[in-house]
């Protein structure tokens, strides 16, 4: 049973973040992505704990490729993306807008996504934890396209609504991750446009395919609403271009479900495909992926004849002991 919360605390916590926001607001975006450079040092030298989750699975993602060096390189380029993304999504609201977005945002394999906008059936919008997969819904929404993005609510009640008013501040609306499932299902039937993470851990239950050479459990949520409303997957990634807040965006593969039909593992093959489009993007530029997270937290369980064996071979093992003793 979770602890319960404390709303004072809370209050408090969500004043300090307003008022960090305020103050980064009167810094120019390069003064406050130097300071975010200095922060993203701090703490890849303090967070031990994430700092090892990373290592660990960068040690499996690039097996063989990355020195110790390298790795430790790398997991500090993670640490400065990501510090500097909190400053690029303070600095948003007032920088980007309808009459400038070509400065900020350049769409990569644009009509693409623009023709799956704007066909007439639904679409379900894939990406991961890489580049500003934030941009993606803010952007769409400031260009006139309606869309639902599925995110799981914050514990923080009052950040959680902060952030909220951010997200959906284009026209986008935010569902929450669990209880909204129903409603989503009828955004599709509508002809609607759906968004969602598709990297996160699924625990036990969930379908574990390939990613970067490891299975990982992965929700087969995605493929089987795109199987049952029959709407086409586009993935989509976030990139930064190398400067703040000048992000490609790029439509990485475009699943159509009529390709599996009468296929037996079409959940399975789906998920799969999407999951390695979303790896072939990270290896572009593995630095923007959020490597600090349990993407691999649960394991793939052996086949059940083999946990079957296993199980005899301790019973009589067992026995044997107890013979013996």
């Amino acid at each position: 049973m979770s602890k319960p919360r404390s709303p004072f605390l809370d209050y408090l916590v969500y004043l300090v973040v307003r008022f960090f926001v305020c103050a980064l607001q009167t810094l120019s975006v390069s003064t406050a992505c130097r300071l975010a450079s200095g922060l993203a040092w701090l703490v890849h030298r303090i967070d031990r704990r994430h700092r090892k989750v990373a290592d660990d699975n960068l040690r499996h993602a690039f097996a063989g490729a990355l020195t110790d060096a390298q790795r430790e390189r790398l997991i500090l380029n993670t640490y400065r993306h990501f510090c500097r993304l909190l400053i690029e999504i303070v600095h948003l609201p007032r920088k980007l807008h309808l009459h400038n977005w070509r400065r900020y945002v350049k769409l990569n394999h644009g009509r693409q996504l623009v023709s799956c906008l704007l066909a007439d059936r639904p679409l379900l919008i894939v990406t991961g934890h890489f580049g500003n997969w934030e941009l993606a819904g803010y952007t769409l929404g400031l260009l006139g396209f309606k869309s639902y993005a599925v995110a799981r609510p914050l514990d923080n009640p009052y950040l959680d609504d902060f952030l909220h008013r951010f997200r959906e501040r284009t026209g986008q609306t935010i569902l929450a991750k669990k209880g909204d499932f129903h409603q989503m299902r009828h955004i599709l039937s509508e002809g609607g446009v759906l968004a969602t993470l598709a990297d996160q851990d699924a625990g036990q239950r969930g379908l574990f395919v390939n990613f970067f050479g490891r299975p990982a459990s992965t929700h087969k949520a995605i493929a089987l609403m795109a199987m049952e409303n029959r709407v086409p997957i586009l993935l989509v990634l976030v990139r930064n271009a190398g400067e703040p807040l000048r992000y490609d965006v790029v439509s990485e593969e475009l699943i159509l479900p009529e390709e599996y039909d009468g296929q037996v593992d079409a959940v399975s093959a789906i998920t799969q495909r999407f999951t390695q489009a979303l790896e072939g993007g990270i290896r572009t530029a593995p630095e923007q992926y959020f490597w600090l997270h349990r993407r691999w937290k649960h394991q793939q369980p052996p086949p059940r004849k083999a946990r079957r064996r296993h199980g005899e071979g301790e019973t009589r093992r067992g026995g044997e002991m107890q013979a013996s003793a």
